[in-house]
């Protein structure tokens, strides 16, 4: 069993190495012998672009699958800085502690509501980067630099937005960038540590407000356990069923829910 999960873990490692490797072995065939290959493999072109007179340039299939996987690779971190998931994974942690219900909802769960709570709030900007770069690119109407620049800035229209000014200043001078005219303008490598700080503070402040409910029930529990000299008895175990009477009564996911996806400027 700790083989097999070893083995799916190293499945993309692998395939990229593979990929590296071809793309090095390739161009150092004589022509010969990779024309015979091609004929073999059904015409596998080795890593090179070809410039065009209208200034487009188009890759070959294996730079293209070198980038698709390591595009792949970063997927993880892009969907953990760049969209709205950490904000509502820690929100929604930060609850299930303050309910003290353990392990319910288990992390699966808690996983799941906050991937699709990202791709609601984020739906708005996804579309306008496949509209402005995904469709024209894959129609072959724009090039993969001009594709790539127009999803950045639609990301990057989101991503200031949604980012305090203070953190951002900070990092901005941090890089001795100075200001910003234009939220295009802001380089990814001072906007995104920013957007993190920013989500990480607002995270712990809903998270703040979330618990104090939860945290007088506890307190008023046990000084009444206290006052009828029942020590023995756990506090915790006692106010459990009383704070998940009030969060039902309350509706106390839908206005979790509610609260973080209000918090978003798309």
């Amino acid at each position: 069993m700790i083989f097999l999960r070893s083995l799916i873990k190293g499945l993309p490692a692998l395939i990229l190495a593979f990929c590296v490797a071809l793309t090095f072995i390739l161009p150092v065939t004589p022509a010969s012998a990779q024309d015979a290959l091609t004929g073999l493999t059904g015409g596998l072109p080795a890593l090179t672009s070809t410039e065009f007179g209208d200034g487009t340039t188009s890759y070959s299939l294996s730079l293209q699958i070198l980038a698709l996987m390591t595009a792949l690779t970063l997927l993880p971190s892009l969907v953990l800085g760049m969209t709205s998931f950490t904000r509502i994974i820690i929100v929604l942690s930060i609850l299930r502690q303050a309910m003290g219900t353990q392990q319910t909802p288990p992390n699966q769960v808690l996983i799941a509501i906050a991937l699709f709570l990202s791709f609601f709030i984020m739906a708005p900007t996804l579309t306008q980067v496949y509209e402005k770069s995904a469709d024209p690119y894959l129609n072959g109407d724009v090039s993969a630099e001009i594709a790539l620049g127009t999803a950045s800035d639609t990301m990057k229209g989101f991503l200031v937005k949604n980012t305090r000014k203070a953190d951002l200043k900070m990092f901005a001078d941090m890089a001795d960038l100075g200001s910003f005219e234009t939220p295009e303008s802001v380089p990814l490598t001072v906007l995104l540590p920013a957007f993190i700080t920013s989500e990480l503070k607002t995270a712990f402040q809903i998270g703040f407000l979330l618990f104090l409910p939860f945290l007088v029930i506890d307190m008023v529990i046990a000084s009444v356990l206290m006052s009828l000299g029942m020590m023995m008895l756990s506090p915790m175990l006692v106010s459990l069923p009383f704070k998940l009477l009030l969060f039902v009564l309350v509706d106390g996911w839908a206005m979790t829910v509610g609260s973080l996806v209000a918090t978003y400027s798309a």
